[in-house]
C-alpha cells in the first residue's frame, strides 16, 4: 500500500493475513483501507517493538492508585492526630481500591497459564484508567474492581446499592467496555466485542438482579471460572489483540 507520492506505508500478505506497517503515523488509514481483506482468524499485524514508554505489558495491578496514594500520603503527626480521632483520611480510600485491584490481580494472572493474557492498569483520557483488560481464548473483557469490605452488595440493571447509596458502577462499567472496544477495533483492523466485568472484592453479600446479562458481577473467588470459558478464539487472533492492548498509543484516542 503507497501513498499518493510512490511512498510505501504498509505490505500486506494475502495468503498469510501478515501485515507489516512502515509507518506509525498511518497505522489507522491503512487499517480502514486494508479492513475488508483483514479478519481475526488472519496472522497477528507485524507491529514494530514497543519503547519502554508505550508497553503496558509491565503495569502492576493498582500502578495508578498507587501513585494517587504516593500523593496524597500524609506526614507522620497528621496520620497521627487522623489515627487519634478516629477520622479517616482521603488516601485511606485509594489504599483500599489499591489493595482490591492487587487481589484481583492476583487471581486474574493465575489464568495466564490456561491461554489467557492480562493487562493492568490502562492509561485513558481524562487522567482515568481501566483496572484491568483480561483477552483470550473466553474473549476480551474490561474488569472494574471495587472494594467494599464486609458490605452487602446489591446489583440493578443500571446501578449498584451498598449501605443505602447508590453507585453508578454498572453504567460505568458498560461505558468502559464501549470505550476498549472502538479502541482495539480501530488498532486490530476488524470488530473486537468487549465484554464489562464488575469484580467486588472482601464483600460480604453479593445480590444480582437475574435480568442483568450484559455485565458480568462475580467476586475475586469467582474469577477462575473464567478458565472454562471458550468462545473459538484461536492463539494467534488473542495475540494480535494482546499486542494492540499493551501498546500505549492504541488508547490514546479512546
Amino acid at each position: 500500500m503507497n501513498q499518493p507520492d510512490g511512498t510505501k506505508i504498509a505490505w500486506l500478505d494475502r495468503r498469510t493475513g501478515s501485515l507489516e506497517l512502515l509507518v506509525e503515523e498511518q497505522r489507522d488509514a491503512v487499517l480502514d483501507a486494508l479492513a475488508p481483506y483483514l479478519a481475526a482468524s488472519s496472522l497477528p499485524v507485524a507491529h514494530k517493538a514497543l519503547c519502554s514508554d508505550d508497553d503496558l505489558a509491565g503495569n502492576r495491578p493498582g500502578d495508578a492508585l498507587q501513585t494517587k496514594v504516593d500523593e496524597l500520603a500524609p506526614g507522620f503527626w497528621r496520620w497521627a492526630l487522623a489515627r487519634l480521632s478516629g477520622r479517616r483520611l482521603e488516601v485511606d480510600s485509594w489504599r483500599t481500591g489499591l489493595a482490591g485491584e492487587r487481589r484481583v490481580g492476583v487471581e486474574l494472572e493465575r489464568l495466564v497459564r490456561r491461554g489467557w493474557r492480562v493487562l493492568h492498569s490502562i492509561p485513558l483520557p481524562g487522567d482515568v484508567d481501566i483496572d484491568h483488560v483480561l483477552i483470550g481464548p473466553g474473549g476480551v473483557f474490561c474488569v472494574n474492581t471495587k472494594c467494599h469490605r464486609g458490605a452487602r452488595v446489591w446489583v440493578g440493571d443500571d446501578s449498584v446499592r451498598i449501605g443505602g447509596q447508590s453507585y453508578p458502577y454498572v453504567r460505568k462499567s458498560r461505558a468502559e467496555a464501549r470505550r476498549a472496544s472502538s479502541a482495539l477495533t480501530r488498532a486490530c483492523g476488524f470488530p473486537v466485542d468487549v465484554q464489562p466485568v464488575l469484580a467486588f472484592v472482601a464483600v460480604a453479600e453479593l445480590q444480582v438482579v437475574p435480568s442483568l446479562r450484559d455485565v458480568r458481577v462475580l467476586q475475586e473467588r469467582d474469577i477462575a471460572t473464567f478458565k472454562h470459558l471458550k468462545t473459538g478464539w484461536r492463539p494467534d487472533a488473542v495475540d494480535l489483540v494482546y499486542a494492540a492492548a499493551r501498546d500505549r498509543r492504541t488508547w490514546v484516542r479512546s
